[in-house]
């Protein structure tokens, strides 16, 4: 049995707030070039290379890709053979974005109490805390921080079972169609498939955490993740809602067993900024 202090956390979740709200992925950096020689579109075409100029800025000046800096949605994949000292996980992640958010000068957006008391919390916490068991003694800690104006533009929507393929395809273009520029395309179509209600939209989140051009391992949901890519990128939105043939940059399906009378879809845009970073301990 390893011991780990939960100081451990709240350091990688302080370092990762900070990387992530200024260094872009390498993948998207990729992504958004290649785009470059897709996009016809000569104000798309500006677009994307003001995305990567951007990138450039944020990364040397070490200041936000957006100021939208985003709820904190963290995953944690902890291993059974690990036991923490030191306090609650939660805490530890909390503790951990106070000090990213604070030290690395990032816009603090969450509010307390939606209902009656909508008060900036004046330090982006309390973060979304996903966790789940696995085999070993290590910790990935992964970081999202996702901003409000993608997530405003997701949705979910219990289908009929008889709805099929077609209809999740149906509900991903209306859905973008919808979205037009405001979630900032090019952006990042993440849709789950199955589950409840609240699992759909989980796995809908998760899959965002995949690099750009990483397929599900499953030929036929990665056959339709190619095709529905293609689908969105015909709906003509472009970079910025400007028009043009770069929509999306990628589509990830994940799908999870459902109940023979329900059949939840959930599809969760995200941004241009596409901002994941992950550490193990």
């Amino acid at each position: 049995m390893r011991e780990l202090d939960l100081y451990e956390i709240t350091r990688a979740v302080r370092e990762l707030s900070i990387e992530a709200n200024t260094v872009a992925n390498p993948d998207l950096r990729i992504a958004l070039e290649k785009s470059l020689d897709k996009e016809e579109s000569p104000a798309g075409k500006a677009v994307l290379h003001q995305l990567l100029q951007n990138q450039d800025i944020a990364r040397k000046e070490r200041i936000p890709i957006c100021q939208d800096t985003g709820f904190t949605v963290v995953f944690l994949r902890v291993g059974m053979d690990i036991r923490f000292t030191g306090g609650s996980i939660q805490d530890a992640v909390n503790e951990g974005v106070r000090a990213g958010y604070t030290e690395g000068f990032l816009r603090k957006s969450i509010v307390k109490d939606p209902l009656t008391h909508p008060v900036n919390t004046n330090d982006n916490t309390p973060a979304i805390v996903h966790t789940e068991l696995v085999p070993g003694d290590k910790v990935t800690v992964t970081l999202m921080p996702k901003g409000g104006g993608s997530e405003n533009m997701s949705r979910i929507k219990m289908m009929k079972p008889a709805d099929g393929t077609a209809g999740v395809k149906d509900f991903i273009l209306e859905t973008v169609q919808a979205a037009g520029g405001n979630p900032c395309p090019p952006v990042i179509v993440g849709v789950g498939v199955g589950g409840t209600f609240d699992y759909a939209a989980y796995l809908a989140k998760i899959s965002l955490l995949r690099k750009i051009g990483e397929r599900n391992s499953n030929q036929e949901i990665a056959d339709l993740e190619r095709e529905w890519l293609k689908e969105v990128n015909r709906l003509g939105i472009g970079p910025a809602g400007l028009g043009g043939r770069v929509t999306a940059l990628d589509l990830f399906v994940e799908v999870f067993p459902r109940h023979i009378a329900t059949f939840p879809a959930a599809v969760n845009i995200q941004c241009n900024a596409a901002r994941v970073k992950t550490r193990v301990l």
